[in-house]
């Protein structure tokens, strides 16, 4: 059942994610019929400020003895840090041993692996965070390309707003649809959203640390609309098929048919942001030469179609998919 919440915030826990709980969990909206939550801020010294990432405080009224008397116990996002506070950890330990939920709102998943929460199960967090993550924790399953990831008593969420994703799902699972709807309505939320973190994240564009094959490189970029092969770049750069492969996958890191696909998308990305051009038109510039092809590979690398991609990033007022 999800009856009581606690959040345990850190210093330089983050306003808004912690705000994310507060909203979703802490704010009375049994006149909309959704069952009461006793909501609980706890830290190491209640009574004492804990200063934020803002420049600003909050007061804990509770201390980490209540981590063991609630149904879920959160964790927002606060400053990675290299060393977690043992009081804290242990708390969370505890509240796990005794049945408790253990739900991570963005960098806050840290906090659940320095605990060892994480050993062994699926996870995530912000994606710029990632790296780093895994180097800490490698036991962890960690998925940047989601939202969130629910493994039943550990929920994790990625950066910021997927916090209230994550939020509303567990209301959703523990309470129902319609006690997440109506908190949905009331915060202007979509109930859920589509697609992951990979929407948001800047691909990663494979680069030629090598000379030889850069102006071919440059060239493909700048005609992503023609018909590319293996056998013509090859050409291109003077080499067989054979030696401009190898040589390519020891300078880019990544396959010729792979780079291509990723350096189309990059584009198709660029034009739905700033662009009103058709789905189709965009195809044939990129190189695609369908729509139903464009979508295949955007969706694969990106997360979302690109009509829902345009949707949430296009700058071009009424810029809208045809």
């Amino acid at each position: 059942m999800l009856r009581s919440v606690a959040a345990v915030v850190l210093d330089d826990v983050a306003p808004f994610e912690l705000g994310v709980l507060c909203e979703v969990f802490g704010l009375d909206r049994t006149a909309d019929g959704v069952p009461p939550i006793d909501f609980r801020v706890c830290g190491q010294r209640p009574g004492e400020p804990v200063r934020t990432s803002v420049g600003m405080q909050v007061v804990p009224e509770h201390g980490l003895d209540e981590l063991t008397r609630v149904d879920v116990v959160a964790v927002p996002a606060a400053r990675v840090r290299d060393t977690y506070p043992p009081e804290v950890l242990d708390g969370l330990r505890a509240a796990a041993a005794r049945g408790a939920v253990l739900l991570s709102v963005c960098t806050g998943a840290f906090a659940l692996g320095a605990a060892g929460l994480l050993d062994g199960r699926r996870c995530t967090t912000h994606w710029y965070h990632a790296a780093e993550f895994r180097r800490r924790f490698p036991a962890a399953q960690l998925d940047p390309a989601v939202l969130y990831v629910d493994e039943g008593d550990v929920v994790t969420s990625a950066g910021t707003a997927a916090g209230i994703d994550a939020c509303l799902h567990l209301v959703r699972r523990e309470l129902g649809s319609t006690a997440a709807t109506r908190i949905a309505r009331r915060m202007v939320v979509p109930p859920q959203r589509d697609g992951g973190q990979r929407q948001f994240i800047d691909l990663p564009v494979p680069e030629c640390t090598g000379e030889s094959l850069e102006p071919v490189l440059a060239w493909v970029q700048q005609t992503l609309d023609a018909d590319h092969d293996v056998a013509s770049l090859a050409a291109r750069a003077q080499m067989s098929p054979r030696t401009f492969a190898r040589r390519f996958v020891a300078e880019t890191g990544t396959t010729p048919n792979q780079w291509l696909v990723t350096q189309r998308v990059l584009h198709a990305r660029r034009l739905l942001e700033d662009t009103a051009l058709g789905i189709e038109q965009i195809a044939r510039k990129c190189g695609f030469g369908s729509a139903a092809l464009l979508r295949h590979h955007f969706r694969n690398l990106v997360g979302v179609t690109p009509r829902d991609y345009r949707r949430t990033f296009a700058r071009t007022a009424g810029s809208t998919p045809r």
